[in-house]
């Protein structure tokens, strides 16, 4: 249920479920939410969900995406209802949140350790004779914290699933040799605790958005995961006849997605965790696809597309090249990059028009953005913004968005809000 007060939501509006906003006959354009407002395009949402669920079927690997993304129960279930083989999460919070929306697979690429966690874990599984629930482990320290809050409980507990995960020296989480993962993995083989389903890594953080680097960056790492798979199946280290390998973040995901099924002489399941995917962006992972489209065969426009807007007023041109717009860093995304001008609509106008080529975002403070473009060009001071004027403003980076918000509408190309979509951080 929305209860208002809400950020972006009718002053004067009801409470009202998530379902039934769609019915309001609500226009971002008519001025009926007040800015700032995000809102998700509805044909590029449903676009970019039919389009990877679309690929990772032809490339033979399930697709686990990161909830963590948005964080929307309603989002999670179209994800699932297009065939995602679960969701990902990084806390036992989320796992909860995704529980609830109907999640029965999760996979938390993360460490556990926390006692309190652990016995969350254990309650879920409890509770939903259905749910699998499988976490990361990369080290003897946390191997036996887990088993000292295992050896503790009064009455049985069965093991967890974990996966090892790999990772490199500079890095973040993640066993740094190939020697320290294969005794790692013959303690959790061992282990009363856990059960080692498969072997994990993550190669997101370092892409380049540069093809032949990223290519050489992931297959790099995941000769190392193949290494480590091929001797942990050597020795009879996975419990059960299925290994699970599972990488990929939202930026060279293709490249990835090619080396989750290696040939190891037993089932492979192959989990793909991209999770910006969802909305895509204008930013970081619009500059990765264009590296990636000439990889897929396709053009940017064939392949994701943008779907999360944030639209605010213009306060105030004090000065010339300069207006200032209500909305930042409490309500769009800046830690990898500004976010990029898109689209005007006049006050009072209902349709929206593109902006001038050179109108740009240098800066923002909590509640305004620094829009500003060359006060010397005669054409783009012809076409300088008003007070009062809305901008649409694209984003970089879907995660740090969608967490400064309690909800989004989504809208159809004429901006009338059609649904609605909760958050839960």
């Amino acid at each position: 249920m929305l209860v208002p007060p809400l950020k972006g939501w009718p002053h004067d509006g009801p409470a009202l479920a998530a379902s039934e906003v769609g019915v309001q006959g609500w226009n971002v354009l008519a001025g009926d939410l007040p800015l700032p407002v995000a809102v998700l395009k509805r044909e590029a949402l449903a676009h970019n969900i039919a389009w990877m669920a679309e690929r990772t079927r032809a490339w033979g690997v399930e697709l686990v995406p990161h909830g963590k993304t948005t964080m929307s129960p309603q989002l999670f279930r179209r994800q699932l209802e297009a065939g995602a083989w679960g969701i990902t999460f990084a806390t036992v919070m989320q796992v909860a949140v995704g529980v609830a929306a109907g999640v029965r697979r999760a996979l938390i690429a993360n460490e556990m350790m926390d006692a309190s966690d652990l016995a969350h874990l254990a309650a879920l599984r409890r509770r939903h004779a259905d749910l699998r629930v499988i976490f990361l482990v990369d080290s003897a320290p946390q191997l036996a914290l887990i088993e000292t809050w295992h050896a503790r409980q009064a009455d049985p507990v069965p093991p967890f699933e974990v996966l090892l995960e790999i990772g490199f020296g500079g890095g973040r989480t993640g066993v740094r040799s190939e020697d320290e993962a294969l005794a790692l993995a013959r303690a959790l083989r061992a282990s009363p605790a856990v059960h080692l389903a498969g072997i994990e890594c993550y190669e997101g953080l370092w892409a380049k958005g540069e093809s032949g680097a990223d290519r050489a960056w992931v297959d790099t790492l995941m000769d190392r995961v193949d290494a480590v798979a091929a001797a942990c199946v050597r020795e009879g280290l996975f419990e059960g006849e299925e290994v699970i390998v599972s990488a990929g973040g939202s930026a060279v995901f293709d490249l990835v997605a090619a080396r989750l099924t290696p040939a190891l002489g037993r089932p492979v399941r192959g989990l793909l965790r991209s999770g910006c995917y969802v909305t895509h962006d204008h930013g970081t992972y619009t500059r990765m696809m264009e590296a990636m489209a000439p990889r897929l065969g396709c053009g940017c426009a064939d392949a994701l597309r943008p779907a999360l807007e944030v639209w605010a007023l213009v306060q105030s041109c004090p000065e010339p090249g300069l207006a200032i717009v209500g909305a930042g860093k409490r309500d769009l995304s800046f830690d990898m990059g500004m976010p990029v001008p898109i689209a005007r609509a006049a006050a009072g106008q209902r349709t929206a028009q593109p902006v001038p080529a050179g109108w740009r975002i240098d800066a923002l403070n909590d509640q305004h953005a620094y829009l500003r473009w060359d006060a010397g060009d005669a054409a783009l001071a012809a076409q300088a913004p008003a007070v009062g004027e809305r901008i649409g403003l694209g984003i970089s980076h879907p995660c740090t968005t969608f967490d400064k918000w309690h909800w989004m509408p989504i809208v159809d190309e004429a901006y009338r809000v059609c649904d609605a979509v909760t958050m839960q951080f």
